[in-house]
């Protein structure tokens, strides 16, 4: 019979290397909790994107990339993780290093694309604001925004294979920390330098935002690109020009600071790991749990200062039918 050990070898993702049932089912409520309100907010973000034509633009097709790839995340692997910590520690599900690897895939292609995704909306927003419509009409045709889609795929394809080699341990004896191995060591070192990278990448893109916004403002009204509203911007009737600066400031300043919460700590731990001594069993489970909830927080990273985004979202649900109908009765 598997001993605590083995049980946290398995799904190094899920549980600390205690396994307490009490560990056990709060770790699965938080990711029934993630899973449920990852899953609508980015099934909704889909629908609203596909039904309403003036979503359909380019920053939103990157957007929706995320999601459908958040999706992996929230609706395939987390339900998965939130059942498997409710199991005893004999089962055989956990116990099968077929299942694992599955369970690692699905994670892997879901957060690589995710992230992908983030780095390209950046990127596309950073070029609309900073540089000419015309160096903007010609990067982002609709064929050129295929590419980069089908190429964050399969970036994360050819990824899966790998990655789930950071958590998916050969022998279920001992605690991950003592058994890794020199590939794996070198896998997180790449995993977290490839993050990191990408956090420089988009952060420059945002500030740049912040610093060319108001001069940008002008010239997105004029092409009518209908990704103003997108931005962090606000909608119109906008405030004084000093009040929008600094509320477009701290929009994308959250923004940024969410997404450093998510996925830095990680980062760090895998950092720490390779150079010095593997980080603590709790910390490790801390970083990549925070990293998995993002995907469950960017559909409302990205439309929460979306008047488009909540015109739509009031136009589909129920609720905002029958409040929408009561002042028509009562003027009736």
């Amino acid at each position: 019979m598997p001993n605590a050990s083995s049980w946290s070898a398995s799904s190094p993702l899920l549980l600390l290397w205690e396994d307490s049932s009490g560990t056990r089912i709060f770790l699965s409520l938080l990711y029934a909790v993630l899973a449920i309100s990852g899953t609508l907010s980015n099934v909704m973000v889909i629908y609203l994107v596909f039904s309403f034509k003036k979503l359909q633009t380019t920053s939103n097709a990157f957007i929706v990339n995320g999601c459908a790839a958040d999706l992996s995340v929230c609706a395939l692997w987390m339900p998965q993780e939130a059942v498997l910590g409710l199991l005893p520690p004999n089962s055989s599900s956990l116990r099968s290093a077929e299942y694992r690897l599955l369970r690692g895939g699905l994670l892997s292609l879901g957060l690589t694309v995710s992230l992908a995704s983030h780095l390209l909306v950046a990127f596309n927003r950073y070029v609309l604001i900073t540089k000419l419509p015309s160096v903007y009409q010609a990067l982002y045709q609709r064929r050129h925004t295929g590419c980069m889609i089908g190429l964050s795929w399969a970036l994360a394809l050819l990824l899966v294979p790998l990655l789930p080699g950071l958590w998916t341990p050969g022998s279920a004896q001992q605690p991950p920390p003592r058994q890794t191995d020199g590939g794996s060591r070198y896998t997180a070192l790449l995993l977290a330098l490839a993050v990191l990278g990408q956090t420089a990448l988009l952060l420059h893109c945002y500030l740049g935002i912040v610093r060319r916004g108001r001069g940008s403002a002008k010239r997105v009204s004029v092409l009518n690109f209908h990704l103003l509203r997108q931005l962090p911007f606000p909608a119109a009737p906008p405030p004084p020009r000093r009040a929008q600066r600094r509320l477009s400031s701290v929009s994308v300043l959250l923004l940024c600071c969410v997404f450093l919460l998510g996925t830095q700590p990680l980062v760090w731990v895998s950092l720490l790991g390779f150079f010095l001594r593997p980080a603590p069993a709790a910390l490790q489970a801390a970083s990549w749990l925070l990293l998995c909830s993002l995907s469950a927080l960017n559909p409302l990273l990205y439309t929460w200062r979306s008047e488009e985004f909540r015109r739509a979202a009031r136009s589909v649900l129920p609720r905002a039918e029958g409040s929408a109908a009561a002042p028509r009765h009562a003027a009736a």
